[in-house]
């Protein structure tokens, strides 16, 4: 009891006195827990040929464990979470690794099938869910508060439609997360997570009809305004757009811009954005250059791709208990 006080003190010490903390984001690929709810995925009903078994489910949560707990967030946002028993079954196996983040929050208002969620060392004082619509089509946006250095900081963990959908689907889930950004007005702010775009959606979608149904407007780069005039805002340009977001990609060289493999071509559809608050050289701020893709040699395949979860190549067709996700995480460092 004192050793757990102790901790606490000592955390809460470190977020007024200065420091610097990891925010990452990483989609696990179907996280689903053991429980028949109605809403799985055909290849995660409990207990079929699929072999989706408690054998299975604590590899899944081991491999994809293993790969958080190498990163060393403080917090993480976490997508295609099936619900918080999921969850807190893979935040239990993080301190078993050596990892503690007791606090945790998901977008579970909504039945979707997989959630938005959130773990970290910092207690949430908050949680909302911003709303696209009623439907099941769209994942609610899971919005967070914490107190950091004495300030608010606010992060939203996204996952909008697939690319099996038009980008006026993706445009709907920004216009939501931007109404609600400009609700909150001039604060600390970091969206993250699986937008299913990529930073520089603008140029790529445009050749591919199929996606662009709304005149060549998309949701990340023009909606959220990391883009202005065909231009990538930076983080310096921030101080001139307070109405502008700077996505933390364009740090990085632009052959290691991508997180996903999708028929060969290389993909940013993971990214972490951040407010002009959170550059402006006072308090909570972003430390430049720290954006990393987290890729050791073990999470890579021979091939130089995310090595995903396995099912087997044979019938009847099964998880072989191998593999992490199809998705690479990223992240970045805060300090006050």
């Amino acid at each position: 009891m004192i050793r757990a006080l102790l901790f606490i003190l000592g955390i809460l010490g470190m977020l007024h006195a200065g420091g610097t903390m990891r925010i990452a984001t990483y989609n696990v690929e179907n996280l689903f827990d053991l429980h028949r709810d109605g809403h799985e995925y055909a290849e995660y009903i409990p207990y079929t040929k699929w072999r989706w078994n408690r054998t299975n489910y604590r590899k899944k949560l081991r491999n994809v464990a293993r790969v958080i707990a190498g990163m060393r967030p403080d917090i993480v946002g976490l997508e295609e979470i099936e619900s918080r028993t999921a969850l807190r079954d893979l935040q239990a196996e993080l301190k078993r690794q050596g990892l503690y983040l007791p606090h945790l929050a998901i977008a579970d208002a909504k039945g979707t099938t997989v959630k938005a969620a959130l773990l970290s060392r910092i207690r949430i004082r908050a949680k909302r869910e911003v709303w696209v619509t009623r439907g099941y089509k769209y994942r609610n946006i899971l919005e967070t508060q914490l107190r950091i250095g004495g300030e608010t900081l606010y992060v939203f963990v996204n996952h909008w439609k697939s690319k099996s959908g038009p980008e006026s689907m993706r445009v709907a889930s920004a216009r939501a997360l931007k109404k609600r950004l400009n609700a909150l007005g001039n604060v600390n702010y970091v969206l993250l997570g699986d937008f299913n775009s990529d930073y520089d959606e603008k140029h790529l979608f445009v050749r591919r009809r199929k996606h662009n149904d709304t005149h060549g407007i998309t949701g990340i780069d023009d909606i959220l305004k990391t883009m202005i005039d065909g231009r990538f805002v930076t983080c310096d340009d921030l101080k001139r757009c307070r109405d502008c977001a700077c996505n933390l990609w364009l740090e990085l060289p632009e052959s290691e811009r991508w997180t996903h493999v999708f028929r060969g071509s290389k993909e940013a559809l993971d990214s972490i954005i951040v407010s002009p608050k959170l550059v402006d050289g006072r308090g909570l701020e972003y430390r430049r250059g720290s954006f990393t893709r987290y890729m050791p040699q073990w999470l890579m395949t021979k091939k130089g791709t995310p090595y995903r979860w396995q099912r087997s190549r044979g019938y009847p067709k099964h998880h072989t208990g191998k593999g992490y996700s199809d998705h690479l995480p990223i992240y970045a460092d805060f300090a006050w």
